[in-house]
C-alpha cells in the first residue's frame, strides 16, 4: 500500500523522534538534572515540528513506500502550469469550433444558393426551347403587360412634356429679354416712342402669363414623374418578385415530379420528402406574392385614374387660357389646383437665414 509524506525522506514522527533524541537537559545551579513538566515538554515538541516543518512552498507530493526513492515525485508547479495550459487549450478550442461553426454555416448558405440557381436556370432553359411547363395565370398575365405597356406611354408623354416644358421656358426668356429691348428703344427713339411702348407691354404681358403657364405645367410633369417613376415602379418591382418565385416554384415542382417517376428506394423515398417541403414551401411564397399583385394592380389602377383626371384637367384649362390670353382664366386655374408660383429669389436664403 502506498503512502504520501512531504519531500526531504522523512516523515513528521521521524522528525519528532530524532529531536527528542538530542535534546538538552537542563541543570540547576546545584549540579542536579532539572525535571520538565509534561506540558513544557509538549511545548518543546510543538515548536521543533513547527521550525523544521517542510515549506509549503517547496512541497512535492512523493508516490511510494515508507524509505522509498525520489522516483515518482510530481511538483506541484508543474500541476499549477498544466491547469493553465489545459484553460488556454480550452479557450483556443472554442474559438476554433465558434470559427468552424461559421464556416459551416456560410458553406450551407452558399450550397443552397447554388442549387437553387441550378434549379431555377434549368427551368428557365426549358421554358425557353419549349421543353418545360409553365404556370400561367393569364387574367394576372394580361394585367401586368397591359401595366408595362402604359408604364412605357406615359414614359414618352412625361419625355414630351419636359421637352415642350424646355422649349417654353426658352421662348418665355426670349420674350423677356425683346420686351426689354423695346423699351429701351422707346425712350431712345421718340419718333418711335408710342410703337415699341406698346410692343413692349405686350411682351412683358406674355412673359407673365408664359410663367404662369410654365408653374402649371410644371406641376404636371411632377405629377406624372411620380405616377410613372414612383408608383408604377413600385408595383413593377412587386411583379418581378413575383416572377421570381413563379419561377422557382415550377422549377421546384418540376423536380418533385421527376423524383415521383423514379424507383421507390429508400434514398429516393428521403429526396422525395424533401423534394415535397421545398415545393410546399415555394408554392406559399409563390401564392402569396400572386395576391400582393392583384392587389397593387387594383390600387394602382384606381390612384391612375384619379391623379390622371386632376392632371388632365388642369393642363387643358392652362394652356386653354393662355392661347386664349385669358389672364383671368389662366390665374384662376392654378388656385383651382392650388399650385402657387415661385417668386425670383424665392429660392435664395433670407439674409437672417445667412447669419
Amino acid at each position: 500500500m502506498k503512502s504520501f509524506a512531504v519531500n526531504k525522506g522523512v516523515t513528521m514522527t521521524d522528525g519528532i523522534m530524532s529531536k527528542a533524541a538530542t535534546m538538552e537537559i537542563p541543570i540547576n545551579g546545584s549540579g542536579d538534572r532539572g525535571t520538565l513538566t509534561e506540558d513544557e515538554s509538549l511545548e518543546q515538541d510543538l515548536q521543533q515540528v513547527m521550525v523544521s516543518g517542510p515549506n509549503l512552498n517547496e512541497t512535492s507530493i512523493v508516490s511510494g513506500g515508507y524509505g522509498g526513492t525520489t522516483e515518482g515525485i510530481i511538483p506541484t508547479s508543474s500541476i499549477k502550469g498544466s491547469s493553465m495550459h489545459q484553460c488556454h487549450s480550452n479557450s483556443s478550442m472554442t474559438s476554433e469550433e465558434l470559427s468552424r461553426g461559421l464556416a459551416i454555416e456560410k458553406f450551407d448558405i452558399v450550397k443552397k444558393w447554388g442549387i437553387n440557381t441550378y434549379k431555377c436556370t434549368k427551368q428557365m432553359i426549358s421554358e425557353r426551347f419549349g421543353r418545360g411547363s409553365r404556370t400561367v395565370d393569364l387574367e394576372l398575365e394580361t394585367q401586368i403587360e397591359l401595366l408595362r405597356d402604359t408604364k412605357r406611354k406615359y414614359e414618352s408623354v412625361l419625355q414630351l412634356a419636359r421637352s415642350l416644358t424646355n422649349h417654353f421656358y426658352n421662348m418665355v426668356q426670349t420674350q423677356r429679354a425683346l420686351g426689354d429691348a423695346f423699351s429701351d428703344l422707346s425712350q431712345k427713339s421718340p419718333e418711335l416712342q408710342e410703337e415699341f411702348g406698346y410692343n413692349a407691354e405686350t411682351q412683358k404681358l406674355l412673359c407673365k402669363n408664359g410663367e404662369t403657364l410654365l408653374g402649371a405645367v410644371n406641376f404636371f410633369v411632377s405629377s406624372i414623374n411620380t405616377l410613372v417613376n414612383k408608383t408604377m415602379e413600385d408595383t413593377l418591382m412587386t411583379v418581378k418578385l413575383y416572377e421570381t418565385a413563379r419561377l422557382e416554384y415550377d422549377a421546384y415542382r418540376t423536380d418533385l415530379e421527376e423524383l415521383n417517376l423514379c424507383p421507390r428506394d429508400a434514398t429516393t423515398l428521403s429526396r422525395i420528402e424533401l423534394a415535397q417541403q421545398n415545393f410546399h414551401t415555394h408554392k406559399e411564397k409563390y401564392e402569396k406574392l400572386r395576391g400582393d399583385v392583384a392587389i397593387k394592380l387594383k390600387f394602382l389602377e384606381e390612384n391612375k385614374i384619379k391623379v390622371m383626371h386632376k392632371q388632365l384637367l388642369l393642363f387643358h384649362n392652362a394652356i386653354s387660357a393662355y392661347f386664349a390670353g385669358n389672364q383671368q382664366q389662366l390665374d384662376q386655374t392654378l388656385k383651382q389646383f392650388n399650385i402657387k408660383l415661385k417668386t425670383p429669389g424665392s429660392d435664395k436664403p433670407s439674409w437672417l437665414e445667412e447669419q
